[in-house]
């Protein structure tokens, strides 16, 4: 027996549509003792997944509104249970008292992502793919979303699964010789699961080589964007995001500390940190800045160097430029270009320079296009990514495991020697799906989770 819970899923903003979620055995009896329905019958008289017009009442029997009601019956539902959603009006007066309505009928209080918690119990998610619903929740891209989609719809799981299977054939073939010796079973033999480890090594490696490729999905790209002070680093900052984020004056060393931003910038998703301009200076809180400057260099995933293009390149320019060059990826832009031309993009010696106007905009399409060429990944964003720093682990923990197998195969070592490394890797792997994991780590993955998802 499950007690009912209830929560609502649809956040606390004012919007047209808000949701009541119920799910738990007696969620269809607690929600029959607050809704009167425009065909007088009853919920439990409902087939499932229809909607049904009727009146939302509280304890005294006074309307709280009309809404549409739906029964799902486990175990063909998103928990595995029987569930109920109320899809009101979305005022949060309405729904708190719709809720209040169903504690005093008997549900309780849903936990921080109980729903997708029971439904993972219950065996109708693996815990990639509730892992992949609070991804897709937080998605703030086209292709985070697709990826996020696609895990949810099992994708990663259906990688994942033919690796443990193929550990869980090898350790079971070996226990069964050995446990029982009379039986008529095919001999075991390491040699013979050689290839089969080499080929889950080899689905492993190319699965963690897209992890770079997941942060930036998940993260956005870490771009800095520096120069010497009055280039237009934070005139090029608001243009980008639309806005003015960063104070803009023609007073050298303006910004003396880094700010950040977060922008779409053509389908991918960038932290700006517009950074001190970077020069050698007495004032004490500027040289701070300067040495941030720095740090941001050698840790983002992109550096947006900017140039006055109106004017010779300064030896603080070349210095710069140093700083920069063969870090990550990098590209050059030369500022203030409507004012005139005084650098050729030749003359910075990178293989990507862009002139461009910061104040009117006029080259920041060719930025945006390139930048969605630098960071555009091979694999596709239909689940294929590993995008979960969790999971990420797990999976070079069992790859490192299965290597281990492998070279003590070929080192002649033991069986039983060499499943101690197999059963490592099963381990690993069963904690990446939810096999093995352990009940404290589901916990906190759940806490992740939005109450009433």
């Amino acid at each position: 027996m499950s007690h009912t819970i209830a929560a609502v899923s649809t956040g606390n903003q004012v919007s047209a549509i808000g949701i009541l979620r119920l799910s738990g055995d007696d969620c269809i009896a607690v929600s029959d003792r607050v809704i009167t329905l425009n065909n007088r019958k009853h919920l439990s008289d409902l087939p499932n997944r229809q909607l049904y017009l009727g009146t939302l009442r509280d304890s005294q029997g006074r309307a709280i509104d009309q809404c549409m009601v739906v029964v799902s019956r486990g175990p063909h539902s998103y928990t595995g249970e029987d569930t109920v959603e109320f899809h009101c009006h979305g005022s949060p007066a309405v729904l708190a008292a719709g809720l209040e309505a169903l504690y005093l009928a008997g549900a309780k209080p849903a936990k921080r992502g109980e729903f997708t918690k029971r439904a993972f119990l219950n065996g109708k998610l693996d815990l990639t793919q509730a892992e992949a619903v609070i991804d897709l929740i937080e998605a703030d891209t086209a292709d985070a979303a697709a990826n996020a989609a696609g895990q949810v719809g099992g994708v990663l799981q259906r990688k994942l699964a033919p690796i443990y299977d193929q550990l869980v054939n090898l350790c079971s073939h070996f226990h069964a010789v050995l446990d029982y010796p009379d039986e008529d079973i095919e001999d075991f033999g390491l040699d013979n699961y050689r290839e089969v480890l080499r080929e889950s090594e080899e689905a492993l490696g190319a699965l963690l080589r897209t992890y770079g490729q997941g942060q930036i999905l998940r993260q956005g790209v870490a771009a800095a964007i520096v120069g010497k002070p009055n280039v237009g680093k934070s005139s090029l900052l608001n243009a980008l995001a639309g806005f003015d984020r960063a104070i803009v004056t023609d007073i050298p060393g303006t910004t003396r500390d880094t700010v950040e931003e977060s922008v779409m910038l053509g389908a991918t998703r960038l932290r700006l940190i517009d950074t001190a301009g970077i020069r050698d200076t007495a004032d004490t809180v500027e040289a701070i800045g300067v040495e941030r400057s720095r740090k941001a260099v050698e840790s983002a995933d992109l550096i947006l160097l900017v140039c006055d293009g109106s004017k010779p390149l300064t030896s603080e320019d070349k210095e710069i430029l140093e700083l920069c060059r063969g870090k990550k990826k990098l590209i050059a832009l030369l500022n203030k270009c409507d004012l005139g031309r005084a650098v050729e993009p030749e003359a910075l010696g990178l293989e990507q320079v862009i002139p461009i106007c910061a104040k009117s905009g006029e080259g920041l399409d060719a930025l945006s296009a390139l930048i969605d060429r630098l960071f555009a990944g091979d694999t596709p964003c239909d689940g294929s990514i590993l995008t979960n720093p969790r999971q990420y682990d797990a999976c070079r923990r069992g790859s490192l495991a299965i290597g281990r197998a492998i070279a003590g195969i070929e080192a002649s070592l033991t069986p039983d020697a060499v499943l101690l490394d197999v059963e490592e890797a099963m381990e690993a792997m069963g904690e990446v799906t939810g096999a093995t994991v352990r009940e404290d780590i589901t916990a906190r993955i759940f806490e992740r989770f939005c109450v009433g998802k």
